[in-house]
């Protein structure tokens, strides 16, 4: 899904200032979202309401993703097996190819010529849309912004709100072209529209798809979680509905279900629960009134077995929230569509080399400024700054960096690790800087937008503080060298009476 070197997405992106306006505003919006739902249960916490101690509540959540990605196997078995017991077909599909084959094999055989789909990552990953297209059938988005961004023939920008990078107007603009005149661009009247579109194609659409938030493997029951109720409407309305889940989706039981949802709602949009959260278990049975009359889960594998058993395992645990997109200050600046793949933010800069191959996605580890706020927020613990981390190791270790970074760094090292080079190259520094910098030599200014020789891109979108005119070192060598001060009087008090024999309770004209 590449489109052009990733330096020069960036350069694109960061040089559209509506894209970078529409980021702020709703990135900044969920995490205000995200952190009042922490604060309300504090708050009940301080009262002894029973709303739950969120901390411990996604410790018990990353213990289940963590214990059902260790015994993928056998769970993923036991999945299978009850849903093939419930009515349902189950299929292992290796990768897109294998999708591809399973879904028109399905489509032939029913005469379906239109496809309806609930918002599926999974779906994404293997570019359904495309293949069925070349087959003749039409697929329709049914979520809103998966519908937004189909018609701009795009593809989503963010995990949990993928026309994220849309304004009204421009949303107002597209569905415009679909009913033939223009539009306002407020919402109620967008949403009607959408609604008035996509409850046709509901009803005549021969198969639903879908993904699915959890699998649970106790009773092959799937979990899919919606504000918007599509999802519903995909898997009961259409006569076949078939789910396409990464195997990794998998978890124990029911039980299990609780603090998964509530870590998942919280973490996405800062809610307590989504609006819909539907539990499918088989197709429709005798004297039921909805559902459809054949269900068919894909489990797609597209490289999460080499994860297995890797250091890089953990990933696998991810709940797809999107809370390490909100709270990326690199993501913020640049969307997702920059980062090239169907996985965008700090977990799409993990996975996606891990799926997708290391070399041809060498760069993404290097989108992140290593500051850790992903693992601080993800709502099952993931360590994907350390994760980044190792895959930047990997691609030092294989020669995928730059052989002006190479040499960078070998310069860099070399230098730092002798003391009289480490000296010189701050003094060099500092005489550099000058000219370069918007504020005063005191320390309160920036680079200005150019930098010396060639820092002056990167210059351009950073704010550096000066350097101070003399090193910490420095500063701590002349304090210690002093004769006098607050330190050596400390000391001398210190020192004072055994040295002088002063009389006391302990001394020699003392008692004991």
């Amino acid at each position: 899904m590449s489109a052009g070197p990733f330096t020069e997405r960036v350069s694109r992106a960061l040089a559209d200032a509506r894209l970078r306006g529409a980021l702020r505003f709703t990135t900044d919006r969920l995490f205000r979202m995200r952190r009042q739902a922490m604060e309300v249960l504090r708050a009940s916490a301080e009262q002894g309401l029973a709303l739950g101690d969120f901390e411990r509540v996604r410790a018990r959540a990353a213990a289940i993703r963590q214990h059902a990605v260790a015994h993928l196997d056998y769970y993923l078995a036991q999945a299978a097996e009850q849903i093939q017991r419930r009515g349902g077909q189950v299929y292992f599909a290796r990768n897109a190819e294998d999708v591809g084959r399973v879904v028109l094999e399905i489509a032939r055989r029913r005469g379906a010529d239109l496809v309806v789909k609930s918002k599926s990552m999974a779906s994404e990953e293997v570019h359904l849309n495309q293949i069925l297209a070349r087959a003749g059938i039409e697929a329709v988005e049914s979520d809103l912004g998966e519908y937004i961004v189909q018609l701009a023939g795009e593809t989503p920008s963010h995990i949990i709100i993928p026309a994220i990078h849309k304004t009204r107007e421009q949303v107002a603009e597209l569905f415009g072209r679909v009913i033939g005149h223009a539009l306002s661009a407020d919402t109620p009247t967008l949403t009607a529209v959408a609604r008035q579109v996509l409850r046709e194609k509901f009803l005549r659409a021969g198969i639903g798809v879908s993904g699915a938030n959890f699998v649970v493997a106790e009773t092959g029951t799937l979990v899919l979680v919606t504000n918007e109720g599509n999802g519903r409407l995909v898997s009961s309305v259409p006569p076949v509905h078939v789910a396409i889940v990464g195997i990794e989706k998998v978890i124990p039981t029911l039980a299990d279900l609780s603090p998964l949802l509530a870590v998942l709602a919280r973490s996405a949009t800062g809610q307590q629960i989504t609006t819909y959260t539907h539990l499918i278990t088989g197709p429709r049975r005798p004297g039921e009134l909805d559902g459809p009359e054949e269900l068919h889960v894909v489990f797609l594998d597209n490289g999460r077995s080499r994860i297995l058993g890797s250091e890089y395992e953990q990933v696998l645990t991810c709940i797809r929230c999107g809370a390490c997109l909100n709270v990326c200050p690199v993501y913020r600046q640049i969307g997702g569509h920059a980062y090239g793949g169907v996985y965008s933010g700090p977990i799409g800069a993990v996975i996606t080399p891990l799926l997708g191959g290391r070399q041809e996605w060498s760069d993404l580890p290097m989108a992140t400024s290593l500051c850790g706020a992903c693992h601080e927020v993800c709502p099952v613990g993931i360590p994907l700054h350390d994760l980044l981390v190792r895959l930047r190791e990997e691609n030092v270790a294989a020669g995928r960096t730059e052989g002006g970074e190479r040499l960078a760094m070998r310069l860099l090292a070399w230098a730092w690790s002798r003391p009289w080079a480490y000296r010189l190259s701050g003094r060099i520094a500092r005489w550099l800087q000058r000219g370069f910098f918007a504020g005063s030599a005191a320390g309160d200014g920036c680079w200005s937008e150019r930098g010396p020789g060639p820092l002056a891109a990167w210059a351009a979108g950073r704010q550096v503080p000066v350097l101070a005119p003399r090193s910490f070192r420095e500063l701590w060598g002349d304090l210690v060298a002093e004769p006098a001060g607050p330190a050596a009087a400390v000391r001398a008090a210190r020192e004072q009476p055994e040295q002088s024999g002063a009389s006391g309770p302990d001394g020699p004209g003392g008692g004991r």
